[in-house]
């Protein structure tokens, strides 16, 4: 198999996106429309990555820049086949070049591997429709052979009743893409380089034309506006819902499920409604999820249970924890097995260890925290002096009462009981009790104000 490059063309406005971003940087389940090109394309292990980018400026590239794609500006834009036009002097005669397109994000490489394997002369991937309306037509001759694309544009009546579409993707030998590029024409209605005019020219030099079909139709649904970005979001979702059925995973609802990344989960994981799954996410054998959960970059080991309305970023939690509601893990959190963090707990960079507890109303930052520590309501680490951040170390079977402030630095010694209200600014001795709280008073005959 000869060396594969792949042109990617981005450079599209988007007029209908009314948006001031280029068409190809808006998201779809988590990535930009190009990434997902881009992730799809990478998997076929070319040489060469071109992406053709015009509008937004230098937008494109810099989302782009931990990639190893190169950058074309395409000014001005002519047309597809003029875009393509740009990539060629980056690209060597003897291999194979594949054209896709950034907004077009949902393209499987599996697909794109058929289309590899299809042949060594021009390869196109079509779409029979039962609505064929707004794309170009592969019209064949009386041996089912493909002589010409027609873009609706310039189509005849009688071609128009034809179902067969072009996608746009195609894969030619680059030398007789070279030439055919550089053959082109604007002899048409819209005035510009029609990439799809090259098929007549390969037919006319007697180069094989094959057809290759996608697995799915959504493959190929290209977006110009919102309408139908939200359309093939909700289609990747159903795709991504359908993939972890099959997996063993229980949906409370597939409908209402959003992963945007990769999720991976083990056996007899369930997940309620509403839940969002940011970027790599791991699930654990036996892990629950509660309704509308959001879980970004984390990893949940097994038999954890996740209650509803909790925010897990970028964090590290044990087996069989208990989490939420309502509670917020933070960047840097790693809870060890059987810890507890309850109700409107918020936990960062910090370290818990195996058995310990927060179940309500706390703030627990910059910490290291030892096995069998109670956390008492209301508790903050005070990790934050206005310019520099110091770090809480709470040893094992540590009891800290409610409404306590620890102003880090600071060390609670092993089996240090903490008084309720207290603030403590010094180390504790292990096995003591300590506290600090002003004296309790009463002022007999004392008058609460009253208007005048």
């Amino acid at each position: 198999m000869k060396p594969l490059n792949v042109v990617i063309l981005a450079a599209g406005k988007g007029t209908r996106m009314y948006s001031s971003k280029p068409k190809v940087l808006h998201t779809l389940a988590g990535l930009s429309l190009v990434q997902h090109v881009l992730n799809s394309a990478a998997q076929l292990l070319p040489q060469n990555i071109v992406v053709i980018y015009g509008h937004g400026g230098d937008a494109v590239p810099l989302s782009l820049q931990a990639t190893n794609a190169q950058f074309v500006l395409q000014e001005p834009q002519l047309g597809t086949g003029h875009a393509v036009q740009q990539a060629m002097p980056h690209l060597s005669d003897g291999s194979q070049t594949l054209v896709l397109y950034g907004d077009v994000p949902l393209i499987q490489h599996t697909t794109l591997h058929k289309m590899q394997q299809a042949g060594s002369g021009l390869i196109l991937l079509t779409v029979n429709m039962e609505n064929p309306s707004g794309y170009g037509r592969i019209v064949r001759d009386a041996q089912h052979n493909v002589t010409c694309i027609v873009e609706e544009k310039d189509a005849s009546d009688e071609i128009k009743l034809i179902q067969e579409v072009n996608t746009g993707i195609l894969l030619a030998p680059t030398l007789q893409l070279k030439k055919w590029l550089s053959a082109l024409r604007t002899n048409n209605n819209q005035g510009e380089y029609y990439l799809t005019d090259i098929v007549g020219m390969a037919v006319a030099d007697g180069i094989p034309v094959q057809t290759v079909q996608p697995t799915h139709e959504w493959e190929i649904h290209g977006i110009n506006n919102k309408s139908q970005l939200a359309v093939l979001e909700r289609t990747w979702q159903q795709v991504e819902a359908h993939r972890l059925l099959l997996q063993g995973v229980t949906l409370a609802d597939p409908a209402r499920l959003d992963v945007r990344g990769k999720l991976v989960c083990g056996r007899d994981v369930e997940i309620d409604v509403g839940c969002i799954f940011e970027e790599s996410v791991t699930l654990g054998n036996n892990v629950q999820i509660g309704a509308y959960c959001i879980i970004k970059n984390s990893t949940i080991a097994d038999g954890t249970k996740v209650a509803p309305y909790s925010h897990i970023d970028s964090s590290i939690v044990g087996d069989k924890c208990l989490i939420g509601p309502y509670a917020r893990l933070r960047p840097g959190t790693r809870l060890h097995a059987d810890v507890h963090v309850g109700n409107f707990v918020e936990i960062k960079n910090s370290e818990i260890a195996q058995a310990s507890k927060a179940n309500h109303l706390s703030y627990i930052g910059d910490t290291t925290m030892g096995r069998r520590v109670n956390v008492g309501a209301g508790t903050i680490t005070c990790n934050y002096d206005g310019a520099n951040k110091f770090r809480t170390i709470i040893e094992d079977d540590v009891f800290i009462g409610s409404d306590t402030q620890l102003v880090a630095p600071v060390t609670i010694s092993r089996g240090s009981t903490i008084g309720a209200g207290s603030t403590i600014t010094r180390n504790t001795p292990p096995d003591e009790l300590t506290l600090s709280r002003s004296k309790q008073m009463t002022i007999n005959g004392w008058q609460r104000p009253k208007k005048k």
